[in-house]
């Protein structure tokens, strides 16, 4: 049930036909050959249905099945090893063809090695043929499987992305934000200092070692890496002795946890707090707990609420009309509200009718009895109904640990270099992975991160990664390596390393013995990696080493014919052998953060199929002319820019910015080292990448002397020449140190632009106009020392009239962030003259100011005394956070701030006042706040102990309104 069997088979007979028509197959001489294995597989692919239908049924045919899945596998590897053959013959003709036309002996014993790989490839290729017509003979003729044409298979992939189509869910809260708002009602009522706080997630897995270091992390109580178990219990134990503790286990399976592990250690405290939350009774009690409080199932009629909701179904009447039918399935999810929103995802991909509601209530997987009891029903249901693409993406997720957050970056060169991704006209493998993640998230299979923007990270809940690691068992494996014997990892193509260990030894065993595909060891602090790994896994596609503290690289990676995608951010490398240039099937290359290496080898620009190049955040001088030919390259991430001094044959400083010319393809880019770029009178470097998405223009950091005025000129002129495309949705200045902006910032060369990151761009005296980018969500400026006042030209020429209805600024603006601005002492985004304010009151109040604006931050602008009046007219704002505001006197006026209102560090504050919809405020270091009120919907005040008796002055009149206007005590939190 691992790697879905339909879409290796399918993916085994895509290759055959694009292969048969290459060169390098011609000059094998094996078209015919492969021709034949072709029709062999596609004859399979029609018994896989009858076969799937009866496997958990007939072990012969499960045994089949998997017989069948490892010739696909072996397929992949032949196809590997002839096109690399076949290029190797192709050089080798056209290296004999340069040095003579004529057949001399010397050519002639030069063409025997040729001719002996030639006769290997081909008798493979026909031993490989014969094996798999085995195959389909015994499923045709003894397992009787019945010829069925495979069915076309509709991947319901929405092309719309998530972060659009995701509601906010109006039933029931997120469990990590209750478990965080119990400590806080706890530890504000307790009278004796808590010490220490912590909490930590243990789940389903846990090993003693990693336990007590997440304990200590949480107590910010420092450790070796190497420390045995009895040295951390020690520690700990030293940590709390005679002290207070609070001390959270969330989500225990397994009472060990403390029994075994945490009980002694935390013996040596005064008065310890334990609160703990399992989903077992039992768990509870073999720990001893005093007090259990069990959280009911949700009631049906609840759930129903919550399908509906999750669903965005709007119209009463068919509520109404589908409440029956709903009501049935809601029953079956048994009152998890997890299961609830993966049923309504599948539901959401249905007609809104009775009838395909019912059909889904009928559906077989409901009742699939060969799981543990929990992955049941609508959990298994929600994968049963997923496309073939996207049931691989899922199951690779089962490859993380559990809570880990996963970037979405990874998961797509993941799923790319896997072969998982359709291909689709027009659109790179890439783009169509971001597909999958967002879909995956629509369908509630994998859960975002709120704090990052665009959904950048997620999480996959405990319940679907054990449902993902239970059906990918047979082939996957994420844990301690000490756990793996040498006979399972000869069954395994996917193996992730998790240990706490500092060195990292998989069991030892024959190479031809080791088939995994995918080595993922990146979830270790700094682990030790063994060089022999790349002799030791020589079928390994991805080989993922982040972070290790691998000094080298041997020559013999060389022989990584298969590899695709390879991680090296963060190790020690100070160099990479030539032999990478060998490694013609590599797609990702990644080598960021690696703080020794300073130059690339030349042969890097033979990799022919390489899609991504990550070299940010390295010391590299030294790079390989050429980097144009890589016609697949989409993701460059640190494209060094040279001075052009250097005009050796194959390496240089850095790469001119017309090297980018060919490189159509790129869907993301970061330039490094601008203020290096070569004076030029032609060329617009950018404008014909019509894929590319995100870009990042970064100069050196700033130096304290100022610049002279003509490398001010050349910086200015050099950001003109690099006119982005108009499908840009990500952009990035930073370190930019001319006067003048470029004027394409606020043009039309923008109208996709969604993301925009203004740093350090300390020479501005005026913000750009960026007020009118149509799309534009997120807008964060920081370090813009010389600009002392934002007015109208920060919102640019408005659409429409200022007196009309459709007159709008920043219309989709939903997160602004205004950072170190240390000489700002003015924000208006309307010009405050007699002609525009009257009263204080807008005489346009038709203008549409910040409508969709929800987050609001002003960090370190120690002299900007006032907020924008017209915040009053942000009619979405939900969060407004004020840090290190030092001459700000008042806030007031925010009639639509509702959710939080965070202030810390406004010294001169004096007044908030009128924010009538505000839920939650929190007050730190603000020793001068004497009034505080017309807070009507305030539930929750948070305040730094400073604020004590400052906060006496006011404190007892928002209770006394809490109590009169909602019927309860303010809730009042000392920090």
């Amino acid at each position: 049930m691992a790697t879905i069997l339909d879409s290796l088979v399918g993916s085994c007979a895509k290759k055959l036909q694009d292969i048969i028509t290459e060169e390098v197959i011609l000059v094998l001489g094996v078209k015919e050959d492969l021709k034949q294995l072709q029709r062999t597989v596609n004859q399979i692919h029609c018994f896989l249905d009858d076969a799937e239908q009866r496997r958990t049924e007939e072990s012969a045919v499960s045994s089949w099945l998997s017989q069948l899945k490892d010739s696909m596998y072996e397929a992949d590897d032949i196809f590997d090893l002839a096109r690399l053959e076949g290029n190797k013959l192709l050089m080798d003709y056209a290296s004999s063809s340069r040095t003579s036309s004529a057949c001399t002996s010397f050519l002639l014993f030069s063409c025997l090695p040729n001719i002996r790989r030639r006769h290997e490839i081909a008798i493979r290729i026909r031993k490989f043929n014969t094996e798999l017509e085995k195959i389909s003979r015994l499923g045709e003729r003894f397992l009787r499987l019945q010829n069925m044409q495979p069915k076309v298979k509709v991947t319901a992939v929405r092309r719309n992305k998530t972060c659009e189509l995701l509601e906010p869910n109006l039933v029931g809260k997120e469990a990590s934000v209750s478990c965080t708002r119990l400590v806080e009602l706890i530890l504000s009522q307790k009278e004796n200092k808590v010490y220490k706080v912590g909490i930590v997630g243990t789940g389903g897995e846990y090993n003693e070692v990693a336990i007590l270091k997440e304990v200590l992390r949480n107590i910010e109580v420092d450790y070796k890496q190497d420390e045995t178990i009895a040295e951390l219990s020690r520690k700990l134990s030293r940590a709390l002795e005679d002290k207070n503790f609070f001390l959270v286990l969330d989500d225990v399976w397994q009472h060990e946890v403390w029994t075994d592990v945490l009980r002694t250690p935390l013996n040596t405290a005064a008065i310890g707090i334990i609160l703990l939350t399992t989903r077992n009774d039992t768990v509870a009690r073999a720990i001893g707990v005093d007090k259990m409080h069990r959280v009911e199932l949700m009631p049906v009629y609840v759930g129903w609420e919550l399908l509906w909701k999750s669903m965005n179904i709007n119209n009463e009447i068919e509520v109404q009309n589908l409440r029956g039918i709903g009501m049935q399935i809601v029953h079956l999810c048994g009152g998890l509200p997890l299961a609830i929103k993966v049923i309504a995802s599948v539901l959401g991909t249905k007609e809104r009718s009775e009838n395909e509601w019912r059909k889904v209530l009928n559906k077989s997987a409901w009742s699939m009895i060969k799981l543990p009891s929990e992955l049941r029903g609508a959990l298994y249901l929600s994968y049963d109904e997923l496309p073939q693409c996207l049931k691989q993406c899922f199951l690779y997720c089962a490859l993380y640990p559990e809570d880990f957050i996963m970037h979405r970056d990874d998961l797509i060169r993941y799923w790319v270099t896997e072969g998982f991704v359709q291909e689709q006209e027009e659109q790179l493998l890439e783009d169509t992975a971001e597909e999958y993640y967002f879909e995956l998230i629509y369908r509630n299979l994998l859960q975002p991160v709120p704090r990052y923007v665009d959904y950048a990270r997620c999480k996959m809940h405990d319940l679907l990664r054990q449902l993902a690691r239970h059906l990918s068992q047979d082939e996957s494996f994420c844990g301690e390596p000490w756990s793996l014997e040498a006979k399972s990892l000869a069954r395994l193509r996917r193996v992730s390393i998790v240990t706490d260990k500092d060195v990292i030894m998989p069991p030892k065993m024959e190479k031809m013995y080791n088939r995994a595909r995918t080595l993922l060891i990146r979830f270790t602090e700094s682990p030790r990696v063994e060089s022999t790994i790349f002799i030791r896994f020589p079928c390994v596609r991805i080989l993922d080493l982040t972070s290790s503290t691998m000094q080298s690289i041997p020559d013999c990676i060389g022989n990584l014919i298969h590899l695709r995608l390879l991680n090296l951010d963060r190790t020690g490398i100070p160099s990479l052998p030539e032999s990478v240039g060998s490694l013609l099937n590599l797609q990702i290359l990644n080598l960021q953060g690696c703080h020794a290496l300073r130059s690339l080898p030349s042969t890097i620009t033979r990799l022919c199929n390489l899609r991504r190049l990550g070299i940010s955040g390295t010391p590299i001088n030294r790079v390989p002319k050429g980097i144009g030919g890589l016609k697949f390259l989409n993701d460059l991430e640190g494209f060094i820019v040279g001075d052009g001094s250097d005009n050796s044959s194959k390496m240089q400083d850095g790469w001119n910015l017309e090297e980018l010319g060919p490189l159509l393809q790129l869907r993301r880019l970061e330039v490094n080292k601008l203020e290096r770029a070569v004076p030029c009178t032609t060329g617009l470097f950018l404008i014909d990448k019509t894929y590319l998405k995100v870009l990042e223009l970064l100069c050196t950091h700033c130096i304290d002397e100022p610049y002279v005025e003509r490398d001010v000129n050349n910086i200015e002129k050099t950001f003109e020449w690099l006119i982005p495309p108009y499908v840009l949705e990500d952009l990035v200045i930073e370190r930019f140190f001319g006067r003048m902006y470029p004027t394409w910032l606020s043009t039309a060369h923008l109208s996709s632009l969604k993301y925009l990151n203004l740093i350090h761009c300390k020479s501005w005296v005026h913000l750009p106009p960026v007020g009118q980018l149509p799309h534009l969500k997120y807008l964060r400026i920081v370090g813009a020392n010389t600009v002392n006042k934002i007015g109208p030209e920060f919102v640019g020429c408005l659409v429409g009239s200022p007196g009309s209805a459709d007159a709008v600024a920043f219309p989709k603006l939903e997160c602004l962030i205004i950072d170190d601005m240390p000489n700002l002492e003015d924000w208006s985004i309307v010009e405050k003259d007699a002609a525009s304010w009257q009263n204080g009151k807008a005489l346009f109040p038709m203008l549409q100011l910040l409508p969709q604006l929800q987050k609001l931050d002003i960090v370190r602008c120690p002299k900007l005394k006032a907020l924008p009046k017209e915040l009053a007219y942000a009619t979405s704002l939900k969060s407004l956070q004020l840090r290190k505001v030092a001459r700000l006197k008042e806030v007031e006026n925010l009639p639509f701030l509702s959710d939080l209102l965070l202030i810390t560090g406004c010294g001169r504050l004096e007044r908030v006042f009128n924010v009538p919809q505000v839920a939650k405020l929190s007050l730190w270091r603000s020793p001068n706040l004497r009034c505080v009120g017309k807070l009507s919907s305030l539930k929750q005040l948070s305040l730094g102990v400073r604020m004590q008796k400052i906060s006496s002055l006011w404190v007892p009149e928002l209770r006394q309104q809490c109590r009169q206007l909602h019927g309860e005590d303010l809730d009042v939190l000392i920090w």
